[in-house]
């Protein structure tokens, strides 16, 4: 009797299981779900680690061995996208691609570094600590307007853009990491980094365009492998912060997005127009790269100078990759309906139109 009681029970707790299997876990589109928000691979599981260190502070350490070197091995995971990103870099573009991404690269850059120097005056390398702006920083300010979201710039060239429009992104590739922004602090005037620092900063993204250049099967190989880490990278970012500031982030990051949008889509738009175009193209790229909330924590292991700024500045930015993301395409499609101009399609563009082995989501 207790064994037929047992199998019948053994019998119902599989067909439960499988059941559950069957009709939830192998059903719930996840990548969609994530993919429907603003740099969601960014953002989500960014969110999601800050939730566990918020709720259970010590969760990595409690678990340890390879649990936990995912809660705390952001730099290391880092590392390995930047080599991966700059497998995609190819070097061999000419004419209007160098124009066309030189202007857009220079610009942005020059607008950041213009603020930045400003801020530094003003702020020095601490954040704000009392009232409204509490927590915004040079530091989150000059990573939030240096780095854009080549993603969002390459869809929206492929709508209302052409396929060199769209190639144009693989110069302003040299944007990604922390290099510009520790050179354009370095210029603001605050704690300089040893040239060490600095070169290490930029050395795993030089030598993905190395190896990615002599071999295209290596950037074949290495370039669709950085979308791969973004959430990886984004968790062990999370893991590190306390949701407690959230809030006030968030309404910050909210303005710095919009001040992102509102001052390089101005500057980019009329070097857009200088270089020939329309000005799609600059507004297409006055957003911030989800990979940028990764630079505040790389800028503080190279200089603990800005440690009391990381955390809040990690925030901050993440919170602007959100805002210009749904800004940006806004802005976008009404200028080009001011224009005239119809989307070409929604399909993605082809890989041999970009210049690039593959379409990385930044």
């Amino acid at each position: 009797m207790r064994r037929a009681i047992a199998r019948t029970a053994h019998r119902v707790a599989v067909s439960v299981l499988s059941l559950v299997y069957k009709g939830v876990l192998v059903s719930i589109p996840l990548k969609s779900i994530v993919d429907r928000v603003p740099g969601g691979m960014m953002v989500v599981p960014l969110l999601l680690g800050a939730i566990i260190n918020t709720v259970w502070p010590g969760a990595g350490k409690y678990f340890g061995s390879f649990t936990g070197a995912l809660f705390s091995g952001s730099l290391t995971i880092l590392a390995v996208f930047y080599v991966c990103m700059g497998a995609s870099i190819d070097v061999k573009q000419t004419g209007y691609i160098l124009k066309k991404g030189g202007s857009l690269f220079g610009v942005k850059i020059l607008t950041a570094a213009i603020i930045g120097i400003v801020l530094g005056r003003v702020l020095g390398e601490l954040p704000i600590s009392g009232g409204f702006f509490i927590g915004l920083s040079t530091l989150a300010v000059v990573a939030a307007f240096n780095d854009t979201n080549g993603g969002l710039y390459m869809a929206l060239m492929g709508q209302y853009g052409k396929p060199k429009d769209v190639a144009a992104y693989s110069i302003m590739t040299i944007e990604s990491g922390p290099f510009l922004t520790m050179v354009t602090l370095g210029l603001a005037g605050l704690s300089a980094f040893p040239w060490q620092a600095l070169v290490g900063a930029i050395l795993p993204l030089l030598f993905g365009v190395l190896i990615g250049n002599l071999d295209p099967a290596t950037r074949k190989f290495l370039a669709p492998a950085s979308a791969v880490l973004i959430p990886f990278f984004a968790f062990a970012l999370g893991a590190g912060m306390d949701l407690s500031r959230v809030w006030t982030a968030g309404l910050l990051g909210l303005l710095l997005g919009v001040a992102v949008v509102a001052i390089t889509g101005f500057t980019l738009f009329w070097a857009d127009r200088f270089t020939g175009g329309r000005g799609l193209a600059g507004l297409a790229a006055a957003s911030t790269a989800g990979n940028a909330a990764a630079v505040p924590a790389i800028v503080a292991a190279a200089n603990p100078a800005y440690e009391p700024a990381k955390n809040a500045a990690t925030l901050l930015v993440a919170a602007s990759v959100v805002v210009t993301a749904i800004l940006v395409p806004l802005v976008v499609a009404f200028w080009a309906r001011r224009l005239g101009i119809e989307p070409n399609s929604t399909d993605p563009v082809p890989d041999d139109q970009t210049g690039e082995a593959a379409v990385v989501e930044r």
